[in-house]
């Protein structure tokens, strides 16, 4: 079975952006949450463009990646919007989280993960943000299978309201919405969508 880093290393061997360069759009919507200069960590940026958007708005981003042929790409992107980033490379499976070190934690679609290595990355998620720091995360619920226009066919991946709330109990849940919605981003995310988004703050 191939591992994690060879799979996304072979699906990023493109000139072509799989997701697109445009940021996701739940995260432009919401980054008005965000204060002035933030420390944000951008979890799996793949090639970049969550990330790169993001420093482009003036705050002061980490991308985490397990391919390293999307962390050129998403060196590349940054180059070509005269941005600065901090890309790491680092497998989530043995990664050690900080503590406490980030203001905002940016999640947008990680279902590669199965739900014992998708609560380890919550729980480091949830450690690596500041107290009174946020989490946003965007996912596809299990509706998306049928849609086929993007993410795991793994149901078991996918996200709901009822997972999401009971992962981020203690913490206030500024925003959690599930909708349909058509999204474009590159080759990997095209059509008609089923999402869950979700803001939560940490208690201080």
């Amino acid at each position: 079975m191939m591992d994690h880093a060879s799979q996304w290393n072979t699906r990023f061997a493109t000139d072509d952006y799989v997701f697109g360069k445009a940021p996701n759009v739940f995260l432009t919507q919401q980054a008005h949450r965000l204060p002035a200069g933030a420390k944000i960590l951008s979890v799996a940026d793949g090639e970049g463009r969550n990330g790169v958007w993001l420093a482009g708005q003036g705050y002061n981003v980490t991308a985490i990646d397990i391919a390293e042929a999307g962390l050129l790409k998403a060196r590349k992107l940054a180059q070509e919007c005269n941005v600065h980033i901090d890309l790491q490379r680092v497998d989530l499976d043995s990664w050690v989280w900080p503590t406490a070190d980030f203001d905002a934690v940016v999640a947008i679609f990680i279902q590669f993960a199965d739900p014992e290595f998708r609560a380890r990355i919550f729980a480091g998620m949830q450690q690596a943000t500041k107290p009174g720091g946020l989490i946003l995360l965007q996912g596809y619920r299990p509706e998306q299978i049928a849609y086929g226009t993007g993410g795991p066919p793994t149901p078991e991946n996918l996200y709901t309201e009822t997972l999401l709330r009971e992962a981020f109990s203690g913490w206030t849940i500024e925003h959690l919405a599930s909708h349909d919605s058509v999204i474009e981003e590159g080759a990997g995310h095209s059509g008609l969508s089923a999402l869950i988004d979700l803001v939560a703050r940490k208690p201080i």
